[in-house]
């Protein structure tokens, strides 16, 4: 009996060939897409981004990670594959998805991973924080972290600016991973979420930055309240006064160790501090996340959302007054305003940009419309969880609060994606009620299409901006001069803010940008006018860097065009006092004399 036993034992601990060959396909998709990605030839001279160089094995690779995924979750009757095989496969789409630039270049993309290796190493080189330097220096919680590690590890700051992307994803799958257990017990629904979660992370604010790290933060606070922090409530009676006192005393702690409830709020609160002391935006959402689930009677501290408040506030009054006093937080809202900044505005520029844009508008419709399809079946069968449409709209209160240059709906639909990707499982896969929860080949066919699809409009989000956020080495190589010409007190101006600058010497010189000293209008007898005038006021000169990556920004955003930016370069360097002191072939640096 015990030999029959240990056989069966090791016959059900073998892996199935379905496994085996899910696992091999991981292996062959990420061969072909890094493969493919390393081909492509810095710059990029597309309007469409990366989307428009990336050959045919790129697509390929994608289109079978898709569908080994959706092979292993389907699975068979018991589940879905082994854990190492999902695992992998999602390691490999997190590589293919947030990695393909560290595959086409060496170079980290985007001006502001730059400027934020600057801020930690001017922080790592001065005594005590002066708030009045700028906006970070009221949030220098991530900024000290991060000199800290890099100087604790010796680590290349540049490799972890082109790393980033991949490994703050890695945190919020890991933090989604175990938020997700709070809210479903279907395995395939759990990695199917994650899935969708990358596949709809076209927002690109994953790089090195407050904003990643503080995402990551709200999703362990969010855990935490989901789990060791939760309610659970008697059934709801009616909105009488009796009978929401009544509901409201009848809830009782889901965590029954009040150790672990003590534990789990003092972890709460440290993180909410952590994440007030590094970004302006994130507490906003912690608070009213928190207070959102708190009424709904889901969170046993009754007090957490008065307590986060408090702690907002005290931040907001004392570390951070210096850059409030001169920027109200409310001094620019109103939802005609946000929707201005944040659609209007950005649907401007070449046809390539234009359709980029509103490729990745059409993405979060399609996700959003997902989401609305599950939560009606799951409402239709009694199944709808409210915690979920309660994290996943309550983002959307904070868009016609603020502008936030532009980039809120950008930020919000971030911070609704992991609860829009879980309910939009509701639609994707068999309900819990029915007869199977195995999903039938003609369901998971459609499946692996449209995860293909999403995927698509993914890479073409993320990487739209391809032709003026991958630097060249030429360029690298012109920032790097500058730096050396420029004396301390010099002011630096480039055409727009796509420049990789400010990665060291932050607080020695000052940094300005075309477009906004001329308010976005370029026009020869407008902007050089004052570019000349400005960097002649200024004591100790200025330097005047033109690249490639600054004035393709402004050609594909429709704020110039190739011949107006040539002209104004052309009026600048017959001006007295100005001689170039450097060229290469993308870039040219002007010193202009005070």
């Amino acid at each position: 009996m015990t030999a029959v036993i240990d056989v069966s034992s090791r016959t059900q601990g073998r892996w199935k060939p379905r496994d085996v060959w899910c696992a091999l396909a991981g292996v062959v998709s990420l061969v072909l897409a890094v493969g493919a990605a390393s081909t492509v030839d810095v710059p990029v001279n597309s309007d469409l981004g990366l989307v428009g160089v990336l050959p045919y094995p790129f697509w390929a690779g994608l289109l079978i990670l898709n569908v080994a995924f959706v092979v292993a979750l389907r699975g068979d009757a018991a589940g879905p594959a082994r854990r190492p095989v999902m695992m992998w496969l999602l390691v490999v789409l997190v590589l293919v998805l947030f990695g393909t630039a560290a595959f086409v270049t060496d170079v980290p993309r985007g001006e502001v991973a730059f400027r934020h290796l600057g801020i930690a190493d001017a922080l790592s080189r001065i005594q005590g924080i002066d708030p009045d330097i700028d906006a970070y220096f009221n949030w220098p919680g991530f900024f000290a972290l991060l000199a800290t590690v890099l100087k604790a590890t010796g680590l290349d700051p540049v490799a972890v600016a082109l790393w980033a992307p991949v490994f703050n994803m890695g945190l919020w799958l890991a933090a989604l991973n175990v938020l997700t257990r709070y809210l479903t017990h279907d395995p395939r629904r759990r990695w199917l979420v994650l899935w969708l979660f990358c596949l709809g992370n076209w927002q690109d604010q994953d790089y090195l930055s407050p904003q990643a790290f503080g995402f990551f933060l709200y999703l362990v606070v969010i855990a935490l309240v989901l789990g060791p922090l939760a309610a659970q409530p008697p059934k709801f009676l009616g909105f009488g006064r009796e009978d929401l006192a009544a509901w409201w005393l009848g809830r009782a702690p889901a965590e029954l160790r009040p150790g672990h409830r003590v534990s789990a709020l003092a972890v709460t609160l440290l993180l909410v501090i952590v994440i007030c002391a590094s970004h302006q935006l994130t507490p906003f959402l912690v608070l009213i996340t928190v207070t959102a689930l708190t009424l709904s009677g889901r969170v046993w501290p009754s007090r957490l959302p008065l307590i986060i408040g408090i702690v907002l506030a005290l931040w907001l009054v004392y570390p951070a007054s210096a850059y409030l006093a001169g920027n109200p937080p409310l001094a620019e809202g109103g939802l005609l305003a946000a929707i201005d900044a944040n659609v209007v505005d950005r649907v401007t520029g070449t046809a390539g940009h234009v359709l980029v844009v509103q490729l990745r508008v059409f993405l979060t419709l399609v996700l959003w419309a997902l989401a609305t399809a599950g939560a009606v079946r799951d409402w239709r069968r009694g199944r709808l969880d409210i915690r979920v449409v309660l994290l996943a709209v309550t983002p959307l209160l904070l868009f016609p609060v603020q502008l936030y240059g532009g980039e809120m709906l950008i930020r919000v639909s971030l911070f609704a994606l992991p609860f829009i990707a879980l309910q939009a499982c509701s639609i994707l896969l068999p309900p819990d009620d029915s007869t199977s929860t195995h999903p039938s080949p003609r369901a998971a066919g459609g499946l692996a299409l449209i995860c293909f699809l999403l995927a698509v409009l993914t890479v073409t989000g993320r990487f739209g901006n391809a032709q003026y956020d991958v630097f060249t080495d030429s360029e690298i190589a012109a920032v790097a001069e500058v730096k050396r010409l420029a004396p301390p007190g010099a002011m630096i101006i480039s055409a727009a803010t796509p420049t990789p600058w400010r990665s060291e010497a932050y607080l020695e010189h000052r940094y300005r940008t075309m477009d906004n000293m001329c308010e976005s209008d370029l026009s020869t007898a407008t902007c050089g006018p004052l570019v000349y005038e400005e960097a002649r006021e200024n004591q100790e000169g200025a330097i005047v860097l033109l690249t490639r990556s600054s004035e393709s920004s402004l050609v594909l955003r429709g704020v110039s065009s190739a011949s107006g930016f040539a002209e104004l370069e052309t009026w600048l360097s017959k001006q007295d006092g100005v001689e170039l002191v450097f060229s290469n072939a993308d870039a040219r640096a002007y010193r202009v004399t005070p």
